[in-house]
């Protein structure tokens, strides 16, 4: 039986590599590699029996990566496996240290942050486009009697509008008793707390009424949009209409866009009564306003401000059920993709609706309006 005690032997600069060079056999190699100091400039590796990852770092940590890639093409007796097994490990063992990842970390994160902004550039085109062509749809439509939707479009009015008028009259309520109370808070020092009224009137007719529902309406109606068209994509219903010579346009999106238009500015009405609601059962039971009085300081607040609340209404609405169309034509066939883009119809709609809100009060204010 012959010796399977692994060794290196150098003779003249050429390394001799003999036995198991294997993970069995790692504690011994570590300990006479440990002693080789001359420069290898040779491998001749023919009575070598076996080798494993283990043995080959261990050959790489004595040698060097970058010498030992020198050494492989005239290495004597080295098969292609045990070439390929060998110049995989040294360039595992070569990559750059900790200290160039760190180098990079700057320039990682201005890439990922011109993949964002790109991205971000890209969903805008897209929904420009998906506007674009929504909106021809329902022109072209217009004039053709038999293309109305109206049973689907009543459906989605009940769905997205009716159904939503109790949380939308809770919450804005609340708000409204919130937003009373804590102008009272501060009015009181300067006995002032009559005109909690006219910062509950300002705030609901203008602000608040339109802003919460659209808000509302966006994680409730933009959700439930991506996610029925998400689930009928999945399901190769899309293929289907198609197939049979329906345009998805007409019979999906044209009922919700128009229901949602339709429903929004109704409920932001609502909620704006709603608001004016709570605030006078904080001024009642806090405030010792009488209803009464209430109501006549309504009436001095000009009717242009309710217009201007609810005249956002419509366009909130339009890109609330255009984004969520949208993302639901963009799943792909898994859950998993239904769920990502039912969250990001409603990130991108909250976030729509609140930067066209600044950006018209914004301008409003300018105007003097």
């Amino acid at each position: 039986m012959g010796d399977d005690r692994p060794s290196l032997t150098l003779v003249k600069g050429c390394a001799q590599l003999k036995g198991p060079w294997t993970l069995a056999h790692y504690r011994q190699l570590k300990q006479d590699l440990g002693a080789v100091t001359s420069v290898i400039h040779q491998l001749d590796v023919r009575q070598l029996t076996a080798l494993d990852t283990a043995g080959a770092s261990l050959l790489i940590e004595c040698v060097g990566a970058n010498t030992l890639s020198q050494l492989l093409p005239s290495a004597t007796g080295l098969s292609a496996e045990r070439r390929a097994l060998l110049q995989a490990v040294a360039d595992a063992i070569g990559t750059p240290a900790p200290e160039a990842a760190v180098a990079s970390h700057w320039t990682d994160s201005l890439a990922y942050l011109g993949k964002k902004v790109l991205s971000g550039w890209q969903q805008c085109v897209l929904l420009l486009g998906f506007m674009g062509l929504t909106l021809s749809t329902l022109v072209s439509s217009l004039f053709i009697p038999r293309r109305w939707r109206l049973t689907a479009l009543v459906a989605q009015m009940q769905q997205c509008g009716l159904n939503a008028v109790p949380i939308v009259a809770l919450l804005t309520f609340l708000v409204g008793a919130v937003v009373a109370f804590l102008g009272a808070t501060v009015l009181v020092n300067f006995g002032a707390t009559l005109y909690t009224v006219d910062l509950v009137a300002y705030s609901f007719l203008r602000e608040f009424g339109v802003l919460l529902t659209a808000i509302l309406l966006a994680g409730r109606t933009a959700s439930a949009f991506t996610a029925q068209l998400g689930s009928m994509k999945i399901n190769e219903e899309l293929d289907a209409l198609r197939i049979q010579g329906l345009d998805p346009i007409t019979l999906l999106v044209l009922p919700r866009l128009l229901a949602l238009v339709i429903a929004l500015p109704l409920l932001a009405f609502i909620a704006v009564l709603s608001g004016l609601a709570g605030g006078a059962m904080v001024s009642l039971l806090a405030l010792d306003i009488s209803f009464v009085q209430y109501l006549s300081i309504l009436q001095q607040i000009p009717l242009r401000h309710l217009w201007i609340g609810l005249g956002k209404a419509p366009i909130f609405a339009l890109l609330i059920a255009l984004i969520g169309c949208l993302e639901g034509f963009k799943v792909s066939g898994s859950a998993q993709s239904v769920g990502q883009h039912t969250t990001s119809s409603v990130v991108q709609s909250i976030f729509v609706v609140i930067l066209l809100d600044a950006i018209a009060a914004l301008f409003l204010m300018e105007m003097g309006w």
